[in-house]
């Protein structure tokens, strides 16, 4: 399914006076000379992206309490139904341009959101309509932007370089996670929160100029194995993908491996949502003022990602290289589902947190760039529209089903222990899906080398 493999090129060379660097680099991770440049650009990329990201996460977070915490399964609702909205558009923008155009199409649409939402809150017309708004479009952004981030990854990497190198890429986005909140600590009081969001979009900017560079690196790279004898990649590579707006969902329901993603990501949601539901209410009942909530889910950010980076850059790949993709793929599931056994045992404000962390960071560092090996062996259109679709959509519908799941419980009178104790063999069916894709991710990268 991969057409040219610009980074796998014997005949690729690290650029002038980059040796020092990649020996610097051999060190934290197992790159080629000749992927030092991609795995640069990429690094920065993402750095850009969650930065931009955590600048608005506290803001957003606090927006969900201050609203009510009651009140949250229609702030999900609200994001699944502006998430169906943007699927269709995305598939019809795929369809008709090649990525490097649509590519940086995409960031530029959020750029504009980001503005509009300055010029909305300098103007304090509808406050509470436009939190809520906010609430609901962060919600969206985060997981756009990154599923078409990993996407680019995926269209550009083979299978073998993602074990290798998708830890330490991530590891830049941790990067930018732990400098958004530390920014925002920094200057939410001298220049206001409101004006954090040009700064925000400012670093969707810098993105991308990453995006381009990589363009301009696979295109020489393409050049080259034109130049080596094939005559199909540069076409290939100018051409839009084709099909139609509904493309990813008939991709989906045509795929057993994509149907196996999708309760992945089904199973992963209902549990981080009902674990977000079980924070709220307990944070909620340990603090009354909003300042000394928003501190808290500060140093919860920080510690999560402070932890992420630590595993990314010194553990990530060699778990992958050990255990396989497979078992890597369940330790999460596995972990999580001790974890829920204890905060049903004890459901107060330091195992929620210490969960939390322990759970944010597994995801970032083992489970999300593990996850995204997973289409590293699928079709390009495959990587941008199923699984745009998947990020997005299937996301979110698991957060919105999950959400008034959650309600419907806390409803018939179950407590948040009775919740916790629910979770637990959701965990061991959640580890079990993710354990056989594994296995299979492996089984066809082995069939496309062959």
């Amino acid at each position: 399914n991969i057409v040219a493999e610009p980074f796998d090129s014997e005949t690729a060379v690290p650029a002038p006076g980059s040796s020092h660097i990649y020996i610097w680099l051999k060190r934290l991770v197992n790159v080629e000379p000749h992927e030092l440049k991609a795995l640069s650009w990429s690094c920065i990329y993402f750095f850009a992206l969650l930065c931009g990201y955590y600048i608005l996460r506290p803001l957003r977070d606090e927006m969900g309490i201050a609203g009510g915490v009651k009140n949250l399964q229609w702030l999900f609702t609200g994001t699944f139904l502006a998430m169906l909205s943007v699927v269709p558009l995305f598939g019809w923008i795929t369809s008709h341009y090649p990525r490097r155009r649509f590519l940086p199409y995409v960031y530029y649409f959020f750029i504009g959101n980001i503005l509009l939402f300055f010029v909305l809150f300098k103007s304090n017309i509808t406050h509470a309509v436009v939190a809520r708004a906010f609430f609901i479009w962060v919600s969206v952004f985060s997981l756009f932007v990154v599923s078409v981030f990993w996407s680019f990854m995926a269209d550009i990497f083979r299978s073998t370089q993602a074990k290798r190198l998708f830890g330490f890429i991530a590891a830049g986005g941790t990067a930018g996670a732990l400098t958004g909140p530390a920014l925002t600590a920094a200057l939410a009081v001298p220049l206001g929160p409101t004006n954090l969001l040009l700064i925000s979009a400012g670093l969707l900017g810098g993105a991308v100029f990453c995006v381009k560079r990589l363009i301009a690196w696979r295109e020489n790279s393409i050049v080259r194995a034109a130049a080596a004898g094939d005559a199909t990649a540069t076409e290939a590579e100018d051409q839009a993908m084709g099909g139609g707006i509904l493309a990813a969902f008939q991709l989906v329901l045509k795929s057993p491996y994509l149907i196996g993603i999708c309760l992945l990501m089904l199973l992963f949601t209902t549990l981080a949502t009902f674990l977000y539901f079980q924070q709220a209410h307990i944070i909620r009942d340990h603090f009354a003022d909003s300042a000394d909530r928003t501190t808290v889910f500060a140093i919860m950010d920080f510690s999560v990602n402070a932890l992420t980076i630590i595993v990314q850059l010194f553990l990530t790949g060699r778990i992958v290289k050990h255990l396989g993709l497979g078992w890597t793929l369940a330790l999460i599931p596995l972990l999580l589902g001790i974890g829920f056994l204890i905060l049903g045992l004890t459901p107060v404000l330091g195992t929620i947190i210490m969960l939390q962390i322990i759970r944010r960071a597994g995801n970032y560092a083992v489970m999300k760039p593990a996850r995204e090996m997973l289409y590293v062996v699928l079709s390009k259109e495959e990587k941008y529209k199923a699984k745009n679709f998947i990020d997005t959509a299937i996301y979110r519908g698991g957060d919105v089903v999950s959400a008034w799941a959650f309600a419907g419980l806390q409803g018939l009178g179950f407590t948040l222990s009775a919740i916790a104790f629910i979770a637990v063999p959701l965990s061991a069916i959640w580890a079990l899906i993710s354990f056989k894709l594994g296995k299979t991710q492996e089984a066809l990268a082995n069939l496309n080398r062959g």
